[in-house]
């Protein structure tokens, strides 16, 4: 459906739809309970559970069994400002199947998603996509959190010769910074860049 015959359905204007699909503005009970009057499940949007009915004929939750939680952290990780990291409440859960956690050996407990903020990172990591990141993996290469100067980003960190770091934006339109080894001290990396919710990097 387009976004405005989706918005339809919901009672509400394109604008605010679009307002939900981007997360700047949470979906009020009105919205969707007309949703859920067209046949939307909406346990299954909010929760990631599903009601299906069993041999009885009665009404069972399944879909979050074989599911582990996310904590989607309400920051935005940015090239640019971002608020620290710790200091932020769980906004939202995200589930994800336990055999994806199980076949490419991360420990789910040290997962937590970030919603990205910017377009620094080019197609890789667009704005206001939700990125999951593994605080298991710190050692570079590759795209990470990092917390510098009392500010959160996403960026590509190499290795160098010399001991120094390099971090990169996918888009060319931004220069590449060089972290000397003594300045390394005031540069945290978080965790590695798992994944964006719903693609693989």
């Amino acid at each position: 459906m387009s976004q405005t015959a989706f918005a339809t359905l919901g009672g509400v204007g394109k604008t605010t739809q679009i307002h939900y699909e981007k997360n700047n503005r949470n979906p009020d009970t009105g919205y969707l309970s007309a949703l859920e009057g067209a046949g939307v499940d909406t346990v299954y949007v909010l929760t990631g559970r599903r009601f299906e009915t069993s041999g009885a004929g009665s009404l069972e939750l399944v879909g979050i069994e074989n599911s582990l939680p996310v904590p989607m952290y309400d920051i935005e990780a940015a090239a640019g400002a971002g608020r620290l990291f710790d200091a932020e409440t769980i906004g939202s859960t995200f589930y994800l199947p336990a055999e994806l956690f199980e076949a490419e050996g991360v420990d789910p407990a040290q997962v937590v998603g970030v919603t990205a903020r910017g377009d620094s990172m080019g197609d890789t990591i667009r704005d206001r996509e939700q990125v999951l990141v593994n605080r298991a993996q710190r050692m570079p290469d590759g795209v990470f959190l990092l917390r510098m100067d009392g500010e959160l980003r996403l960026k590509r960190v190499q290795r160098v010769a010399g001991g120094a770091w390099l971090l990169i934006s996918d888009n060319p339109a931004y220069e590449r910074e060089l972290i000397k080894p003594e300045d390394l001290g005031g540069v945290e990396i978080i965790g590695q860049a798992w994944r964006k919710v719903g693609r693989v990097f």
